[in-house]
């Protein structure tokens, strides 16, 4: 069992910045992902970002790359998700999860995750 708790989620203006915490508590290993995705009102669940636990190998979705990052704090089993340029369409419901194993082609989809956080609003006004 992993759980997971994301923080950080909040109000910011077009072009800010915020930064989304997901802690990690449970059977971890380093070979597996940790992995950010989004969802805002009457959409799919998107990809944002994955990382290996080992904390190399970060990956992005390709409407979040050059703005965003994703780190891991390997001794506080932490994944950090650094939003900059914030825009409108980057508002929606962040959720943190965490899937076995490592794999970029599968670390996009959604359905490969085994866990997930409830999730903090991220709300980007213009």
């Amino acid at each position: 069992q992993v759980q997971l708790v994301e923080s950080g989620g909040g109000l910011v203006q077009a072009g800010g910045s915020l930064r989304l915490s997901c802690a990690a508590s449970g059977r971890i290993f380093s070979s597996d992902t940790m992995g950010w995705f989004r969802q805002a009102p009457g959409k799919e669940r998107e990809f944002v970002a994955a990382i290996r636990c080992s904390g190399d190998m970060p990956y992005l979705g390709d409407s979040v790359k050059g703005r965003f990052t994703i780190s891991r704090d390997n001794a506080k089993n932490v994944v950090y998700l650094q939003m900059n340029s914030l825009k409108p369409e980057d508002t929606a419901v962040y959720y943190c999860a965490y899937r076995f194993g490592f794999d970029t082609r599968m670390g996009v989809t959604s359905t490969a995750y085994e866990y997930w956080g409830q999730g903090t609003q991220v709300t980007v006004s213009s």
